[in-house]
């Protein structure tokens, strides 16, 4: 088997702040957002397919790297992010202080203690797990690039490392962070986490 590697880059800082978006707001990425993720690639280009999440704050960012090293940007609609339910628009602070209990219920138990309406977490894992193992599939033997979510790449690499679901949420990602991922006839390792492709 020829090694597949798996780049991910997490959108930059959207507009708006710190809340949550899920996959029902769309917001534009600020220009430190821009700056956040042209400086984590710098002149990088070794990436056969750029796939992206349809959202704007990964798409917008996919098509102009895509255009500036003439790389082909397809769209996974399956890579947006979670649905955060209720809580889609609300501030970090919002949520932890108006809605304590709910917020502590959700971080201990997040698989069962979902905010109301919110998708649930094994439907989410299940629709992210599909998509990237038909990535891998199609893509067998090349570099790619995945634009996308927090919640995304942490359901990635916890498939790659065999995470409980529980644990989702105790992987930090950065905005503009690069993880890597190699997938080598002995197994898949995560050789990057939050890391940068520019010198």
């Amino acid at each position: 088997m020829t090694e597949t590697v798996i780049d991910l880059i997490r959108h930059g800082e959207p507009a708006g702040g710190r809340r949550y978006r899920g996959h029902n707001i769309d917001d534009p990425l600020t220009e430190k957002g821009w700056s956040q993720m042209w400086n984590a690639v710098g002149e990088y280009a070794a990436w056969q397919q750029i796939i992206t999440s349809p959202l704007q704050r990964c798409q917008r960012f996919a098509h102009e790297l895509g255009e500036r090293h003439g790389i082909n940007v397809a769209v996974e609609p399956h890579f947006k992010e979670v649905g955060f339910g209720a809580w889609e628009g609300l501030s970090h602070d919002e949520v932890k202080i108006d809605r304590a209990e709910e917020y502590q219920a959700f971080l201990k138990d997040p698989v069962n203690q979902r905010p109301h309406g919110a998708e649930p977490l094994d439907d989410f894992i299940q629709r992210v797990g599909s998509a990237y193992e038909e990535t891998i599939e199609r893509y067998r033997g090349n570099h790619v690039l995945i634009v996308a979510h927090a919640g995304v790449m942490r359901a990635i690499i916890a498939r790659t490392v065999h995470a409980s679901p529980s644990g989702l949420y105790r992987i930090k990602i950065s905005n503009g962070g690069i993880t890597r991922i190699r997938h080598t006839k002995t197994g898949d390792v995560l050789e990057l986490l939050n890391g940068k492709l520019s010198d």
